[in-house]
C-alpha cells in the first residue's frame, strides 16, 4: 500500500471508499479490506487480551457486498478467528445480536456505505460496548498499514452462515405489543414502507404484518444494490416525494422510509406531509417529554429555533451540538453521566439514538416508537401529527453546499479559516450576531430587516464541502442572508461559491 493509503479510507467512525470502478478508481480494494479486517482482529486482541474471536458479518444490498465479504472473510479466517455470515442485514441488527443473541459473538462488522451512491461501500465495526469511535478507526488503520508481509496464523478459523433478521424483527414487534398492551396494535392501520431497494424491506413483512398492519402499497422492498428507483435516503427530496405519493394514492395512515442500512428513518403522515428533520425530532421529543418532563434533548447543530421553543414549551431542554451522529450520541452520554437525563440524541438526518436502546442509532427502533405513538393517538381519535401542531416552523429553510476549488489540497485548514473569519465578522457587525450556542462552524443570527433568521456555515464531517443552512421567518429572508454571506466569501480563491450565487438568483 502507498504511505497513508489506508488512512484515506477513514470516514468519521467508518471506513468508506469507492468499491465499483464505473466512474472512478477503486479505493476500497481487496488488499485494503483484507488488511483492515486483520487489523480489526489485532485491535480486538490488544483491547480484550484474548487470541480467538467470533465475528458476525453482515451487509446491505450493494452490488459490491459479495466481493467485500470475501475479503473480510479472508482477513478474519486467516487470523485464526471464526466468522458467522448473517447475510442481508441492517446495521443496528449487527450490534443488537451482540447484546441479545446467544450466538457468542465477540464483535461484528457491517458492510455498508449508508446513503452513498451504489459504487461506494465500507465497513462499520461494533463491539458489545457499541460502535467504534474515530480514534478506534485511526488505530485500526494504523495497524493495517503495518501488516504487509506479516506472517499469518497457521490455523484457519471456522466459517458459518446464519441470519439474525427474524430474531431482530421479533424483538422490534414485541416492543410495540408490550407498549400498546395487545397482540395486534396496528390492526386497521395501513402503513407503507419504502426501503429504496436497500436492506429495510424486512420491516414490512416481518414487523408490520405480525402487528396487524395492512402494508398494501409498500414499495421498493426488493434488495437491489444499484438503487434503480431512488436513492435510499430519508433526506432526499425525490425519495420523500415518492413515498408521499404512495401514501396519498393508497390512503395510508403512515409512510415510512429507511436509508440503505436502516440506521436512519423518516416518515410521511396521512396527508402526505413529511415528518422529517425538525418535525421528526419534535414528534419523538413530544413523546419522550410526556413520559418524563424536564428531559434534555440533544440534537445536531442545524436544528431550528422553533424546535428549541417547542421543546422548552413542553418543559424540556434543548442542547444543540456538533453534527455527526456519534458526536450527538457522545454528548447525550455525557449529559447522563453528569447527572442530567437525556433520553434522546438525534440528528436532522434521521439518526436517532435512545437511552433505552443502548444509545444505538437505529432507524427501525425509531419507527417502533412512532408506531406505538400512532396506535396510542388512535385510541383517542387523535392523529400522529397533532403532537407537533404547536411546532413553530420557519417560512423558509434551505441548504447550499459550497465546494473547494481544484487547486485546494488543504480544505480542512481553509474551511477553518472561513469559519474563523465569519465568527470575527459577526463580532463587529451591526446586522450579524454569533449565536450563543455555537458548537460547530459559525451560526449567525440576523435581525428582522436583515434576513429575520439564521445561517450556519460548517465543514462536512466526511467530504471536502462546506454546507450552509439557512432558516428565515420571512419570505425572501434566506436570499438576503445569502447575499450578505456571498459578500464575505467571494474573496476566497479556494472556495467555489457558484452554488450560493445560483441560490440567490433562482
Amino acid at each position: 500500500m502507498e504511505p497513508n493509503g489506508l488512512k484515506k479510507l477513514k470516514s468519521g467512525t467508518d471506513v468508506r471508499g469507492v468499491a465499483v470502478g464505473d466512474y472512478s478508481a477503486v479505493t476500497l480494494t481487496d488488499e485494503a479490506v483484507i488488511l483492515i479486517s486483520r487489523a480489526f482482529i489485532k485491535w480486538l486482541t490488544s483491547r480484550y487480551k484474548k487470541d480467538r474471536f467470533k465475528i458476525a458479518v453482515g451487509n446491505d444490498s450493494r452490488i459490491s457486498a459479495q466481493r467485500i465479504l470475501n475479503c473480510v472473510k479472508e482477513g478474519i479466517l486467516s487470523s485464526g478467528c471464526d466468522l458467522v455470515y448473517t447475510g442481508l442485514s441492517s446495521t443496528p441488527s449487527m450490534f443488537i445480536l451482540l447484546k441479545k443473541s446467544d450466538w457468542g459473538c465477540d464483535a461484528s462488522i457491517m458492510i455498508t456505505a449508508s446513503h452513498l451512491p451504489y459504487d461506494r461501500n465500507g465497513l462499520k465495526f461494533f463491539t458489545p460496548d457499541g460502535g467504534l469511535d474515530s480514534r478506534d478507526i485511526d488505530e485500526i488503520l494504523e495497524i493495517a498499514e503495518g501488516l504487509d508481509g506479516e506472517e499469518l496464523c497457521a490455523a484457519s478459523g471456522n466459517y458459518s452462515e446464519k441470519s439474525y433478521m427474524d430474531e431482530y424483527s421479533e424483538i422490534l414487534a414485541e416492543s410495540v405489543r408490550e407498549a400498546c398492551g395487545c397482540t395486534f396494535p396496528l390492526a386497521g392501520k395501513k402503513i407503507i414502507v419504502d426501503a429504496g431497494n436497500g436492506a429495510g424491506g424486512f420491516f414490512a413483512e416481518k414487523v408490520l404484518l405480525p402487528l396487524g398492519a395492512d402494508i398494501t402499497g409498500s414499495q421498493f422492498l426488493e434488495p437491489d444494490g444499484r438503487f434503480p428507483n431512488h436513492i435510499p435516503n430519508p433526506e432526499d427530496a425525490g425519495a420523500i416525494k415518492s413515498l408521499s405519493s404512495a401514501v396519498l394514492e393508497n390512503g395510508a395512515d403512515l409512510g415510512i422510509i429507511f436509508d440503505t442500512d436502516v440506521d436512519r428513518a423518516g416518515a410521511v403522515d396521512s396527508d402526505g406531509k413529511e415528518i422529517n428533520r425538525n418535525r421528526l425530532i419534535a414528534l419523538i421529543s413530544a413523546v419522550l417529554l410526556k413520559e418524563k418532563p424536564n428531559s434534555i434533548i440533544v440534537t445536531d447543530s442545524v436544528t431550528s429555533d422553533g424546535l428549541t421553543a417547542f421543546i422548552k414549551a413542553l418543559g424540556g431542554q434543548h442542547i444543540r451540538y456538533k453534527r455527526g451522529y456519534k458526536n450527538v450520541i457522545d454528548k447525550c452520554v455525557e449529559v447522563n453521566k453528569s447527572g442530567g437525563y437525556s433520553p434522546l440524541a438525534m440528528e436532522t438526518s434521521g439518526h436517532a439514538a435512545f437511552a433505552d436502546n443502548y444509545m444505538l442509532d437505529d432507524g427501525a427502533y425509531l419507527v417502533t416508537r412512532i408506531l406505538i405513538t400512532l396506535s396510542n393517538q388512535a385510541k383517542t381519535g387523535a392523529k400522529l401529527c397533532d403532537l407537533i401542531a404547536a411546532l413553530p416552523e420557519p417560512v423558509e429553510c434551505a441548504e447550499v453546499r459550497l465546494t473547494f476549488t481544484g487547486l485546494s489540497e488543504n480544505f480542512k485548514a481553509e474551511g477553518q479559516k472561513v469559519i474563523g473569519d465569519m465568527k470575527a465578522a459577526a463580532l463587529t457587525s451591526a446586522d450579524m450576531k454569533l449565536a450563543p450556542d455555537n458548537y460547530e462552524g459559525a451560526r449567525i443570527n440576523f435581525g428582522k430587516t436583515d434576513g429575520d433568521g439564521w445561517l450556519l456555515i460548517r465543514q462536512s464531517v466526511h467530504d471536502p464541502v462546506m454546507p450552509v443552512n439557512f432558516e428565515s421567518n420571512t419570505a425572501g429572508g434566506n436570499k438576503i442572508m445569502a447575499e450578505k454571506l456571498l459578500s464575505l466569501l467571494e474573496s476566497y480563491a479556494f472556495l467555489n461559491v457558484e452554488n450560493l450565487k445560483k441560490f440567490i438568483s433562482y
